[in-house]
């Protein structure tokens, strides 16, 4: 195995060195890849990947001993497993890696890695970085989202083709709207759709937008469509995790590779080519001539920012009906209006 091997990336300062040690290690034993191979899967699609992350606080999901059977990723309640989430930028970074200041739900501040030329992705990945997660806001302002990302979560008992048909109706009722959403593979059974916002409102302002969207999407498809937080009341129906736009809650980017044996990608799609997309079809081999001959479905992504006026109405007309606020995630303060957390079949009755 070569100790080390020197990588050149171009970037607005002019090109950098960047180290890749162990680039033989096996990274997904299923299809043979290698470090050194997603080092250049990151360079093939350098221009989509830079683009998602670009000037976005972001966390690595690093993977160091690859992926493996039995590989398990570390939680907050349990710390020992093989791969972990990096939020803090790790010591001994290179100059060139820059920092964005974000503050957690407690009210902790951390300084996170900001991406703002491909030689981080590079670097990040020489650490096992293989998913990106950065956050929905931009360096200059980090309180406020500039991107309402909807996350259509199939439940057990539906799939991808489910989120297919619910990604539809969104379409439509983002049309309706005067808004325009793009449509990216989740790497797994799932559909993320990005709709670029201006950065004018809170996380709070923007989760209440999202609860109103995902609310209109359940009155359409009551059957398919659910915003039930707890688990044993989804059913067979796709999940729209409304608490994807609370602080700190983030999705992994276009281009990332999950880690799955078969090394599968997050892919941006054209809503054209959705129906007869699948999961499967974008992998660490195939997304690089993808990318080279159709370029990035995402690149307006950057160019276009609508008003949240919009869904905020629908959200008060549904609070004015009765609709209130819904469930934080467990580690979050008590959140004004927010109900009980507690697991329906756990509650007490009311005395």
């Amino acid at each position: 195995m070569a100790e080390a091997t020197e990588i050149t990336v171009d970037g607005p300062d002019g090109p950098r060195s960047v180290r890749v040690s162990n680039p033989s290690k096996v990274y997904f034993a299923e299809k043979g890849v290698t470090k050194l191979d997603v080092v250049h899967y990151f360079l093939a699609v350098g221009d989509g990947i830079l683009a998602a992350l670009r000037d976005r606080p972001t966390t690595l999901e690093r993977w160091p001993g690859g992926v493996f059977e039995g590989a398990t990723l570390s939680t907050r309640a349990d710390h020992r497993g093989d791969a972990f989430y990096q939020k803090r930028v790790p010591k001994g970074a290179p100059d060139f890696v820059q920092t964005a200041r974000i503050t957690f739900p407690s009210g902790r501040p951390a300084d996170e890695v900001c991406p703002t030329e491909l030689a981080v992705v590079v670097w990040a990945a020489n650490l096992g970085t293989l998913t990106f997660h950065p956050w929905p806001v931009r360096r200059p302002a980090v309180d406020h989202p500039d991107q309402l990302r909807v996350d259509l979560d199939p439940q057990p008992g539906t799939d991808f083709a489910d989120a297919v048909r619910v990604a539809h109706e969104l379409r439509g009722v983002l049309d309706e709207l005067g808004m325009t959403g793009y449509p990216k593979t989740s790497g797994g059974r799932g559909l993320h759709v990005y709709v670029p916002i201006e950065p004018r409102w809170t996380f709070v302002e923007a989760r209440r937008a999202l609860i109103a969207l995902g609310r209109e999407l359940a009155r359409r498809m009551p059957e398919q469509v659910t915003l039930d937080w707890w688990k044993e009341e989804r059913g067979e129906r796709v999940f729209v995790d409304f608490n994807q736009a609370a602080r700190d809650r983030t999705i992994a980017c276009a281009y990332s590779v999950r880690p799955t044996p078969r090394a599968l990608v997050s892919a941006p799609l054209h809503w054209a080519e959705l129906d007869d997309a699948r999961p499967e079809d974008f992998d660490i081999h195939t997304m690089p001539s993808r990318f080279a001959e159709a370029g990035d479905p995402h690149a307006a992504v950057a160019d276009e920012a609508f008003s949240l006026e919009p869904l905020l109405e629908l959200a008060a007309r549904d609070e004015k009906d009765g609709l209130g606020e819904l469930p934080y995630p467990p580690e979050y303060p008590k959140m004004a209006g927010e109900p009980k957390r507690v697991q329906p079949s756990r509650a007490r009755p009311e005395q």
